[in-house]
């Protein structure tokens, strides 16, 4: 019994130096996290859904051009994808043509 817990132990340490002595990737901070950016940018026509209905403005952009879209049913399943991924999945309620309307939007925000 002894034996298997000190084992255990001794694993655990073993896996614990390993995971300390992994060196941090690029893009994460020194303990291997991926970096949070201290704010976050401006979505773009490419971010998902979730990340466009996530700031205020291009929340409001995705509303005028897709009214009901934050309220839809069945936002959960289509929120990570972008527009141009829903697009086809639509039924031609999201068109070039509003893809392009939102794009021109979110564009003419002032930054930051």
């Amino acid at each position: 019994m002894i034996k298997s817990i000190l084992a255990a132990a001794a694993l655990a340490a073993v896996s614990t130096v390993a995971v300390a002595q992994t060196p941090p990737t690029p893009g994460s901070d020194h303990s291997g996290h991926a970096a949070v950016p201290a704010a976050a940018a401006k979505p773009t026509i490419n971010s998902s859904i979730k990340d466009l209905l996530a700031y205020p403005a291009t929340a409001a952009i995705l509303e005028k051009h897709l009214p009901g879209v934050s309220q839809h049913p069945a936002l959960p399943q289509f929120q990570d994808m972008t527009l141009a991924d829903v697009a086809p999945l639509s039924g031609g309620a999201i068109s070039a043509t509003v893809i392009t309307a939102i794009d021109a939007d979110i564009k003419a925000l002032p930054a930051g």
